[in-house]
């Protein structure tokens, strides 16, 4: 089946090194709608609080580390110790949320290579019914039980067949270890988005993982726990077979495949050594040094259960663990050593400190043969199975050569399931089952899905030097900087038609826009803010930006790269993940302080109107702020139900809650808005108009009149 999200042709199947080292266009996010600024001319953007964003980040991830330092500082006896081991598993376990019931694997061979030395199997296994996992077996064809291994593969995008993966599980067949390497999902033979041609439609690897992986959060599952339990199955048919002995069960692999053995290490008690390699540093390094990762590789509410990389290794602990680094990795290595430090105090306390060590390669980021050496030697000092010391000469085989299907893609075989049909199917039980959610329930759920904090009844607020020039529809503009939480500040632009140096005037009503991108460029480009100024002219026209967009737009991860799905804009969302607290929540915090701040000087008739990204917390926001009577919603989202049930979705992941559609949709909040709203222009998962048909319009007596061409829709199911 063909699928029309993006073009293969215009996406290159970027590796994960090409997305951070590269300035990427923005193929997906691009393509939001945005107002043509023909009025804007040569007005230079602001952008007052460019690090704002990052350092409120920084702060936030620091103080979860230190929350997991601090734990092992505090450990003193044994028995402290082995209480931290406990203690961290069920962290780990709450993390990845609860694994899935075994089904049968059935498992396949479909054809063997016979190599000297070993054989190597072509084996297709079920992770899940009907979710096909391809993978290579390597046997050797010395003594039997031997030692047996689960390889993970990085970002490559031809998976298993990757030279540096083949070497690493043929280097350990050659020494008498069982090694069974697997196919990530979005790579290989197991793309998810699979064009006829056996291309994927929207790239290999990073672009299948973020694709697939931020649209089911809404549904509440985690593309790591998917990708993890992959590992877990794959240790499952390794534990059956015969060949296999069963004392002596590793786990090893680089990069996003690091990433894997790292969260393995976590979550499976049957391992008894683990070797991650490129990857193990910590939480704060990667936020420090502006490092994005994939979906899978940031764990919800990690940070907030106080977990950093350390701690998935400290799960296995006393057994023996050898943490593989780099010199001139982006993986800091200085977060290594740290991690080093943490885990050989609690492995000295249980009385093997020589069960946890360090090796870092001098080169680049990679599972390049001085790591992979390391490793053989790791396992054989505890196996005894090899003598070596270096890596035994290597036959590299062909993609086509490992290939366990006829064209090179599981999905093409009849009942192969992809991630989008679980995610789909999923949000349709939810849907069933949550029905429609009004009044208090709903508020209720809004703020503890979105993880609203409390508000001060008035916030502080800064008074910014007025401006002028800048075309925006009055004489002078009165910029204020509110502040929601300590180290965030909202921009808000009040529109007068005198100087002022000072604090708002007092009144009662007032019309409040909170920005799709800029609140300053939109000033002068929204036609509607121009459309409501002139139908009342008298009312007071604020114009808001959020944390993350306009004044505070970041230009963190690499240059201009907040439209990418992996730039800043990414990494504060996939952060907010895991400090479970949604980024959409702390904007939808940022209006509610706003309007609270506005309260302070009598304004509790408010007029809230947003535009694109920023109507979807402002809709939020209007359910549970009593002082909005009216709300004007243009280019808002037509619900979360359309993003978790389309393959060709555009949303960012700023723009969607974790969980959520457990516990309510926008439609809740159209239906609880009622009569106070008008949807102007409203958009599907695509970001094209939403197919709805409009009713007749019929405002309340206290609104003001619908701006011309509103598109008023009846609230969707």
């Amino acid at each position: 089946m063909s699928h029309p999200i993006i073009s293969s042709k215009s996406t290159p199947n970027w590796s994960r090194r090409d997305w951070l080292t590269t300035a990427v266009a923005a193929t997906v996010l691009s393509n939001f709608p945005r107002q043509a600024a023909a009025q804007e001319g040569a007005v230079a953007p602001l952008n007052r609080f460019p690090r704002m964003v990052h350092e409120y980040f920084v702060t936030q991830v620091g103080l979860a580390v230190d929350q997991s330092r601090g734990e092992y500082l505090k450990l003193e006896t044994r028995d402290d110790a082995l209480q931290h081991v406990e203690a961290v598993r069920k962290k780990v376990a709450t993390a990845f949320g609860p694994l899935p019931h075994r089904t049968p694997l059935n498992a396949r061979i479909t054809g063997k290579l016979d190599r000297d030395g070993y054989v190597i199997e072509k084996l297709i296994f079920e992770s899940r019914p009907g979710f096909p996992v391809t993978a290579n077996l390597y046997l050797p064809k010395g003594k039997l039980p031997a030692p047996a291994i689960v390889g993970t593969c990085g970002h490559s995008t031809n998976g298993k067949a990757a030279e540096a993966y083949q070497a690493f599980a043929q280097g350990l067949a050659r020494q008498g270890y069982i090694c069974l390497l697997y196919d990530p999902i979005g790579q290989g033979e197991r793309l998810q988005y699979l064009q006829d041609d056996g291309s994927s439609a929207i790239g290999v690897g990073v672009q299948e993982h973020l694709h697939a992986g931020n649209q089911q959060f809404l549904v509440g599952e985690f593309l790591g726990t998917w990708r993890a339990w992959d590992g877990i199955r794959a240790l499952d048919y390794l534990a059956d077979r015969p060949e296999v002995d069963n004392s002596h069960l590793g786990v090893t692999g680089n990069s996003g495949g690091g990433t894997m053995t790292t969260w393995l290490t976590g979550l499976e008690r049957r391992w008894t050594m683990s070797a991650p390699s490129c990857f193990v540093t910590s939480f704060l390094n990667n936020m420090e040094n502006e490092l994005p990762a994939d979906t899978e590789q940031c764990p919800p509410r990690a940070l907030a259960l106080g977990l950093d990389h350390a701690d998935f290794l400290a799960a296995l602990a006393p057994r023996p663990v050898i943490l593989l680094a780099k010199e001139k990795d982006y993986f800091d290595v200085r977060g290594s050593e740290l991690s080093l430090a943490y885990l050989r105090r609690l492995y000295a306390l249980l009385g093997v400190p020589g069960n946890v060590q360090l090796y870092a390669g001098p080169t680049y980021h990679g599972y390049s043969q001085e790591n992979r050496e390391a490793m053989y030697r790791f396992f054989n000092s505890i196996t005894e199975i090899s003598a070596a010391k270096t890596e035994p000469a290597l036959q590299i085989e062909s993609d086509e050569t490992l290939n366990c299907t006829p064209n090179g893609q599981v999905g093409h075989e009849k009942n192969a399931r992809t991630v989008f049909f679980f995610t789909r199917q999923k949000a349709e039980r939810l849907k069933v089952k949550r029905g429609e959610v009004s009044g208090d329930a709903l508020r209720e759920r809004i703020a503890e899905t979105l993880r609203l904090p409390r508000r001060f009844r008035q916030p502080p607020a800064r008074i910014l030097r007025p401006l002028t020039n800048r075309k925006h529809p009055a004489p002078y503009t009165v910029p204020y900087a509110v502040q929601s939480e300590p180290g965030v500040h909202s921009v808000v632009y009040w529109l007068s038609g005198e100087r002022w140096y000072s604090r708002p005037p007092r009144g009662e009503k007032l019309t409040l826009y909170v920005a799709d991108r800029s609140a300053d460029e939109e000033l002068r480009s929204e036609p509607l803010i121009r459309e409501v100024l002139g139908a009342a002219p008298a009312t007071p026209m604020f114009a808001m930006d959020v944390r993350g967009v306009g004044e505070s737009q970041p230009n963190t991860c690499s240059p201009d790269s907040f439209d990418s799905p992996y730039g800043c804009d990414y990494f504060y969302a996939i952060h907010s993940v895991m400090l479970d607290r949604p980024y959409v929540g702390q904007k939808t915090h940022d209006i509610l302080s706003v309007i609270d701040w506005l309260a302070g000087y009598g304004y509790n008739q408010v007029h809230l109107m947003a535009r694109g990204r920023g109507a979807v917390p402002a809709a939020m926001a209007a359910v549970l702020a009593p002082q909005v009577t009216q709300v004007t919603l243009k280019q808002a989202l037509s619900s979360f139900h359309d993003v978790a049930t389309s393959e060709d979705y555009r949303w960012p992941l700023s723009s969607l809650p974790m969980d959520v559609l457990k516990h309510f949709d926008l439609p809740d909040c159209y239906r609880e808005l009622g009569e106070r709203l008008t949807l102007i222009e409203p958009l599907d998962a695509a970001l094209q108009p939403a197919a709805v048909a409009p009713p007749a319009a019929k405002p309340t007596e206290a609104s003001q009149p619908a701006p011309s061409g509103a598109l008023i829709i009846p609230i969707p199911n």
